[in-house]
């Protein structure tokens, strides 16, 4: 049996629901007229019976108790919990509680701590009593009696308010929720003094979601969710769970198929095959140290200044070979790679995805956990400790982000609520083949909502200081890696991604506006315009573009025989013909070094270590010196001689020798080059600040240029030799007559070359050269660059 009234009322109903159902006031004056009720003589374990009345219980409502037992209630909070009860002259409460593993049940007065038994309702884990006593909702807890003996009190999880606004709601339905990861998912909180967490997630098309936990033996029945109005969002606020506590959602599908699914907003995972989310209090969990840091970057414009980043792979830079091979945490790693970078020169470190992903193998780019730090090396505190690190060592950190796509995994964001939640449904429109994996639905708002959420929360959370954009072609264009026949049209019959391009505009203009000295960066490995431009002037506002073309261009060069290098000099110039169209980034990424790609040392046409050392020391000097900002991949600093593998540490030991402890010492040198003559970064975008001196000295393979810096004065020049030819008495025109002083040759001893040089230096004369009216006479070595300054 169990009581019902017309209608029913649930005591945590929110402004929304109580507008909807006149309850406001009577909700208000259960409070307003509360009072403390004497505690009885008698013994404090004295049971008072709760009033049945036949009457009462005759009244069914089938359909709620159906649905709740059945698993199929959206709104369990109108049935379970507390609510006001009048009919005709009989006025109390109604408390009705769904429990697992209780032989009894009680309802204890959270200020008197008076107790009224409630009744199990016909062999079901349902247990109701109505208290006549009590005229109005009151605050209160349950006490359940274990089949074990155990004797556990707890708040009522129906008894409380939602935890997510009206306006939160509309925001995120809107597309605009720039902050959905402090609404959704799991979230340690007090409500009213009680400590608990609370769970929201968006599942528009399920029939009843539950959060299933450690917490309820991973049993559905025990706490479903409420749908909040048409807003697609579920919600629960469980008392007691505390950080720490695996969980994931049950969702009952249109189809009344189930599916068991792990948090899109979960903050940490456990490891596969479990995948479970886990409660994690990521907004209170660590003390940062890094304010002189965060003022200096958002103070800081970055178009001027350098930025030179060590991109890494945190599973394989190193691995701790005396405990299994095993990668080092993120705690283990950060002082060892701070140092690191800080003694190299680097201004910046890159990390591939640190976002949680089931597939190793994937390096990261197959995401499932959109707002946590993968468990592999530490927990999300931990992960913290890394970041604030590196910023004390006044290095910045890039993450690698992946809004093209996401895996198919059934535990994952696919099919989320039953239907093709995230994804397109439409496999033209929502499927990378290729790849394997799924396109997000960037025209649906909460996506956009959830994906602005992701990128926002990494630099608020984790204080991130910019975000590299992965595969941001694949983003744009309806028909990437398609045939015909195999896309959709935009509504103009273009093959532009329109949703994508406002989702891109809208997030790198909200992150500006959050984190004004944030980086985005985009890996866009076509020609489409305006990808640095701001989205005011209709471009795309990233602040740097990933310059693939100049990449594969130097190393389609590089990889011919010297002998023959002369047949592909436009290889090495054509890149100046576009230079000034974006804000570019000079980059030779983990993707040219996989895959039988070869290491960047043996890139280099067949020849010595020697020669390949030689060759690779030129090939970077001339990139260091070329405009734009400087990211290399680790490993390519001091040469590494095998592929990258994602599993296995780099080959330190090679240092012990010369050739590659000098393309080391070379990086290095060329890092503090770069940002002790600011002039360079700073005009970096300005075509002025750059002329050719010799471009057309293909025979010799040899190619000059100039750069200029912010004073009339402040000149360099780079000569470069790409063939193992030694050019002596090598004459070239300069912009100004003086000494020009040899500040990097990249044939010194110290980097394992020969030492051959200009002995420091070398005056200019008055003989014209390369349409100057003033040359200088070199010693250039084969295979090196040289760089010389103008000395005033």
């Amino acid at each position: 049996m169990y009581f019902t009234e017309k209608p029913v009322f649930i005591f945590a109903l929110d402004a929304f629901w109580m507008n909807s159902y006149n309850f406001r006031k009577n909700y208000t004056s259960a409070f307003k007229l509360m009072k403390p009720i004497p505690q009885s003589p008698e013994k404090p374990s004295r049971k008072q019976k709760s009033v049945k009345s036949e009457s009462i219980q005759k009244r069914k409502e089938p359909s709620d108790l159906e649905l709740l037992l059945s698993v199929h209630h959206s709104q369990p909070h109108r049935f379970l919990g507390m609510h006001p009860f009048t009919q005709g002259k009989t006025k109390g409460v109604v408390v009705r509680a769904y429990l697992h593993d209780a032989i009894n049940c009680e309802v204890v007065d959270a200020i008197t701590d008076k107790r009224y038994e409630l009744t199990r309702i016909d062999n079901t884990d349902l247990f109701e009593g109505f208290i006549s006593e009590q005229k109005n909702v009151f605050p209160y807890r349950l006490r359940i009696e274990r089949h074990n003996g155990e004797i556990k009190q707890f708040y009522d999880p129906y008894s409380f308010l939602p935890t997510i606004s009206d306006q939160d709601l509309y925001l995120f339905n809107e597309g605009t929720e720039h902050k959905a990861y402090k609404k959704l998912g799991a979230r340690p909180r007090v409500i009213d003094g009680v400590v608990g967490v609370s769970f929201a997630v968006w599942a528009p098309s399920a029939k009843r979601v539950s959060v299933v936990s450690e917490f309820n033996n991973w049993d559905g029945r025990y706490h479903p969710m409420r749908i909040l109005g048409n807003s697609g969002v579920w919600e629960i606020f469980i008392p007691g769970m505390r950080a720490g506590t695996k969980y994931k959602y049950e969702v009952l599908c249109s189809d009344d198929t189930m599916r068991l699914k792990t948090d899109p907003y979960g903050t940490s995972f456990e490891a596969p095959p479990y995948n479970s989310s886990i409660v994690c209090d990521v907004d209170n969990d660590y003390q940062w140290n890094d304010n002189g840091w965060i003022n200096y970057r958002d103070s800081t414009d970055w178009q001027k200044k350098p930025v030179s980043v060590y991109e890494v792979h945190l599973g394989s830079w190193k691995r701790n070979t005396e405990d299994g091979n095993r990668p080092y945490t993120y705690r283990e790693i950060a002082h060892d790679l701070a140092n690191y970078v800080k003694e190299q020169g680097f201004t910046h470190v890159e990390f591939l995805p640190v976002a949680e992903h089931p597939f190793e193998g994937s390096w990261g780019y197959q995401v499932t956990g959109y707002f946590a730090p993968t468990h592999r090396f530490g927990s999300p505190h931990d992960f913290k400790y890394l970041v604030d690190t590196l910023h004390q060592n006044g290095i910045g950190v890039i993450m690698d982000w992946v809004p093209g796509h996401f895996p198919r995994d059934a535990f994952a964001l696919a099919e989320f609520d039953g239907t093709h939640l995230y994804e397109h449904a439409d496999p033209r429109q929502g499927e990378h083949k290729e790849w394997g994996t799924f396109i997000f639905n960037y025209d649906r708002r909460e996506v956009r909502s959830f994906l602005l959420g992701s990128a926002l929360a990494w630099l608020d959370r984790y204080h991130i200081d910019g975000l590299r954009v992965d595969a941001v072609a694949s983003m744009l264009y309806l028909d990437y890696g398609r045939k015909d026949g195999e896309w959709i049209p935009n509504p103009y019959g273009g093959h532009e991604n329109i949703g994508a391009l406002e989702f891109l505009r809208y997030t790198n203009d909200t992150i500006h506006e959050y984190f004004p000295g944030a980086l985005m960066i985009a890996e866009e490995s076509t020609s489409w315009p305006g990808v640095t431009k701001p989205t005011s002037e209709l471009g795309l506002g990233f602040d740097l573009k990933w310059n693939m073309g100049w990449m594969h261009d130097t190393i389609h060069y590089i990889n011919q025989d010297s002998l023959f290098r002369k047949h592909y000099h436009n290889s090495l110039t054509f890149g100046m013909l576009y230079q000034y169209s974006e804000n570019f980034m000079l980059v030779y990424s983990h993707d040219e070094v996989v895959h039988g790609k070869g290491s960047m040392l043996n890139k280099v046409s067949a020849g010595s270590i020697k020669e390949k050392a030689q060759t690779l020391r030129a090939l970077y000097a001339f990139m260091w010196t070329w405009p734009g900002k400087k990211t290399l991949f680790m490993g390519g600093e001091f040469g590494q001689s095998r592929e990258w593998k994602y599993d296995a540490g780099l080959d330190w030991f090679l240092l012990q020798y010369k050739d590659h402890s000098g393309i080391q010492a070379v990086v290095k040198d060329l890092n503090y080059f770069y940002r002790n003559n600011p002039g360079l970064a700073e005009r970096e975008n300005d075509s002025h600040a750059f002329t050719w001196i010799n471009v057309g000295d293909w025979q010799q393979s040899v190619l000059s240029f100039a750069r200029f810096g912010n004073t009339p004065d402040e000149m360099y020049l780079v000569v470069t030799n790409f063939t193992p030819v030694m050019r002596q008495r090598y004459r070239i025109g300069v912009p100004k007559g003086g000494y020009w002083t040899e500040l990097i040759n990249t044939n010194a001893g110290e980097y394992g070359g020969s030492g051959e040089g200009n002995l420091g230096g070398v005056s200019s004369e008055t003989i014209p050269c390369d349409g100057r009216n003033d040359s200088i006479e070199i010693t250039l070595p084969g295979l090196t660059t040289v760089i010389f300054k103008l000395h005033v």
